[in-house]
């Protein structure tokens, strides 16, 4: 390949990106130090380093006895419908009596003032009954707020992956600043590599690339890139590209160097 300079003359001949090799870095895909939004004593690690973990399992329990009497005190006063049924009762009650009494009058049995007393009397019971209405909705809502902080003392995994570090046993104080375990994903992985500015513009996101894992693990292996770098580090004369490899097996591991060779079209490599 010849590059041409605006004023007509050539410059230095660039060869093409796919018949270089360059070297690479294999690692996992994310790593995250797992934590609690909530501080406490640990109860239960239920994972250990080397572990294979699910999205959705159970890593850790915070103590939560305190916070499980919450929940059981909550739920007790939202089931309990025993004041919105004493509040209406006591409606229907004035009610009636104020109904009675409009009759009453007609026959002039009952005074005026008598009348406006219990029409007075269903006006405060419809509003007692309102205020226990509104006071059961409020205790439905701190029962949902007592369950979430409960939930919260127990930590899941956010993703599938390998804990790589358990960094707090039962018994010990997890505070804001100390994650409880930390955990790789390795499915897929990510490949870095970065390329002389010369090869800019040969390499896209549609781009292949065969990757050669350092020994003893070895073996040939197809990525795809996902991430081709905008800006170029004029210090080195070189971009980054990330591309993503394929490990639902876990047959590769984390943190390896490699050797990569970006394919043309239609090549696809020597994978496994």
């Amino acid at each position: 390949m010849l590059s041409v300079s605006s004023t007509g003359g050539a410059y230095a001949e660039v060869p093409a990106v796919t018949t270089q090799e360059f070297d690479c870095v294999i690692e996992p895909n994310v790593t995250i130090k797992l934590a609690s939004s909530v501080e406490g004593v640990i109860a239960e690690v239920a994972v250990k380093r080397g572990d294979l973990v699910r999205a959705g399992q159970v890593i850790a329990r915070l103590d939560s006895a305190l916070d499980e009497a919450n929940v059981a005190f909550a739920r007790a006063k939202a089931t309990s419908d025993a004041a919105t049924r004493a509040s209406r009762a006591r409606l229907e009650f004035a009610r009636s009596q104020h109904t009675r009494n409009e009759r009453l009058k007609s026959s002039n049995v009952v005074s005026d003032a008598r009348l406006e007393e219990t029409r007075a009397d269903a006006r405060v019971a419809e509003q007692e009954l309102r205020e226990a209405e509104h006071n059961q909705i409020l205790a439905q809502l701190e029962l949902k707020r007592a369950e979430v902080l409960l939930q919260q003392r127990t930590i899941k995994s956010p993703l599938d992956g390998i804990v790589i570090e358990r960094n707090l046993a039962p018994g010990e104080y997890r505070n804001e600043q100390t994650p409880i375990v930390t955990i790789a994903q390795l499915s897929p992985l990510r490949i870095e590599t970065f390329v002389p500015t010369a090869f800019f513009g040969q390499i896209s996101l549609d781009s292949r690339a065969e990757i050669r894992p350092q020994e003893p693990v070895g073996g040939r292996y197809v990525a795809q890139a996902v991430v081709v770098d905008r800006v170029l580090d004029a210090a080195s004369g070189s971009f980054g590209v990330r591309l993503e490899l394929p490990n639902d097996d876990l047959a590769l591991p984390g943190g390896l160097r490699c050797r990569i060779r970006f394919l043309a079209k239609g090549d696809l490599g020597l994978a496994r």
